[in-house]
């Protein structure tokens, strides 16, 4: 039996602007993690989720297996309890005619966290934003890429929670590279940047990948429903 195959469908936007659709079935979830190039930038990560409780890793990168079903474009996802968060992170997908690049968010349960990070890697949907590039077209000017996130204020507003240069991340092709030929039809998302203020809870995510070079970003927002724990 093959692997489960997930359906996502996308406008692949080119570096004129032109945009058309593309459906990509994706048959494997990777996750990288603890995926800086600096590897102060790795300890400021490590030690930050440290001070959850969340157990440090046994090396640098880790890529953690997830189950495709995971990965939606819906609009709000349903979660268990208070205490989950995202991640804005690079994605990659790889296919026949060559990778493509997006953004995603590593939407992660904090509590189940701090016992096992690739059971609570596997707790959470996976919200994916609707708009692709071509890596070949950004893969010249790669580190001048901006990903920034934000979280709802409380008084309806955001407040910047993420912000940096891909720079300070490893590049999606080594770590493709690292994590072993990745098969055709495999997602990734290539790791995140430190927090604003901390690592912590909120209703709702907002996302961006910027390509200044091109004057182009890739945005995807979604809200974040708590389900009651049942005892």
């Amino acid at each position: 039996m093959g692997s489960p195959t997930r359906h996502l469908d996308f406008q692949l936007q080119r570096s004129d602007g032109s945009t058309s659709p593309y459906r990509f079935e994706a048959e494997h979830l990777v996750i990288a993690g603890w995926a800086a190039r600096d590897q102060a930038a790795v300890r400021h990560h490590v030690d930050e989720l440290a001070a959850l409780g969340v157990p440090r890793p046994s090396t640098t990168p880790l890529f953690y297996r997830a189950a495709t079903a995971l990965l939606t474009q819906a609009p709000t996802i349903e979660v268990l309890g208070p205490d989950s968060s995202g991640e804005a992170e690079p994605l990659l997908l790889t296919t026949l005619e060559g990778p493509l690049v997006g953004l995603a968010s590593d939407h992660t349960d904090r509590a189940a966290e701090t016992w096992s990070v690739a059971h609570s890697k596997q707790i959470c949907a996976k919200p994916v934003a609707p708009i692709l590039w071509r890596f070949a077209e950004v893969e010249p000017h790669w580190d001048s890429l901006i990903l920034r996130a934000w979280i709802p204020d409380g008084d309806g507003g955001w407040v910047p929670y993420q912000e940096g240069p891909v720079s300070s991340l490893r590049r999606p092709d080594e770590l493709a590279a690292l994590a072993g030929d990745l098969p055709a039809r495999t997602a990734m998302l290539c790791g995140t940047l430190g927090t604003i203020g901390g690592v912590r809870p909120a209703v709702g995510f907002r996302m961006e990948l910027q390509d200044p070079t091109l004057g182009r970003s890739i945005t995807h927002a979604y809200a974040v429903e708590p389900l009651p724990i049942v005892t």
